[in-house]
């Protein structure tokens, strides 16, 4: 797709997509978001794909807001300043969403710096996986004189570690390094930096083994569960999905047998 967007298959059903452009530590500019959206949106569509990794090339993860090099924004001309601003903030936006509408889980290998977007790529992704000693988060809007709220940031962050650390890290634009990330619920885990994507893979090989619908219909009603607007509402909708699951494919069977002969199970759903 891209120089800036680098696609790799490093195991069976497991691709690893890398935002490269690191002599600007990654950052936001379009002509690496445009090509990392439509990257995505290829990759949900690939059904061979199961797991999807996202890192960064160099030292950083994604820094944000490219302020020297943004880039050309698609499909402008003809527009006034005040509706290219509105075209900017909505393929942004429209990047975040592909990565959370992903039918594959993402797992972001941040192995750096994760500042303002690319903050909230890391937060968009279903897992995270931080590299201890090296990445870092930062809400650094509030830094430049804006908002910290950006890209669905004061959605995603409260409901990833509660609202209360959320403000605190918002409003003060302080750095969060791996340690506390993994301490407050932000990351899963931190581990060591030449470990980051061997760390990634092998959760996603387990998560390969598993089935697909159950998989895929897990991942939505996580996502749905953040969304619900009631306990109730959210059952129904968990209750559905696996009835479906359990209805329409051998899994639970092959689940079973596969405990009584001490094997893994061989999923064909």
């Amino acid at each position: 797709m891209s120089d800036f967007v680098l696609v790799e298959r490093p195991r069976p059903h497991v691709a690893l997509v890398t935002l490269n452009r690191p002599e600007r530590m990654n950052a936001m500019a379009f002509d690496v978001m445009v090509p990392f959206r439509d990257t995505l949106a290829g990759l949900s569509r690939d059904n061979d794909v199961r797991v999807v990794v996202v890192t960064g090339a160099g030292r950083g993860f994604c820094s944000g807001a490219d302020q020297e090099s943004p880039g050309r924004i698609p499909g402008i001309d003809g527009l006034t300043v005040s509706t290219i601003a509105l075209r900017s903030m909505e393929l942004l936006d429209d990047v975040v969403r592909t990565l959370r509408r992903m039918h594959q889980p993402v797992i972001a290998a941040v192995n750096g710096p994760a500042i303002g977007g690319g903050l909230c790529l890391a937060l968009a992704a279903d897992i995270r996986l931080a590299a201890s000693g090296d990445a870092y988060f930062r809400a650094a809007g509030i830094n430049n004189g804006l908002t910290a709220s950006e890209l669905g940031l004061s959605y995603l962050l409260p409901r990833a570690i509660g609202s209360s650390r959320a403000f605190e890290i918002m409003l003060s634009g302080r750095d969060v390094d791996a340690a506390e990330a993994e301490r407050v619920g932000l990351v899963s885990r931190a581990v060591e930096p030449d470990g980051l994507l061997d760390a990634c893979y092998e959760l996603a090989e387990r998560i390969v083994g598993f089935s697909r619908p159950g998989v895929e219909l897990t991942k939505r009603m996580l996502w749905a569960g953040l969304d619900a607007g009631s306990l109730e509402a959210h059952m129904d909708h968990e209750g559905l999905g696996q009835l479906f699951v359990r209805l329409t494919t051998r899994n639970f069977e092959e689940a079973t047998r596969a405990r009584r002969q001490g094997r893994p199970p061989r999923f064909a759903d």
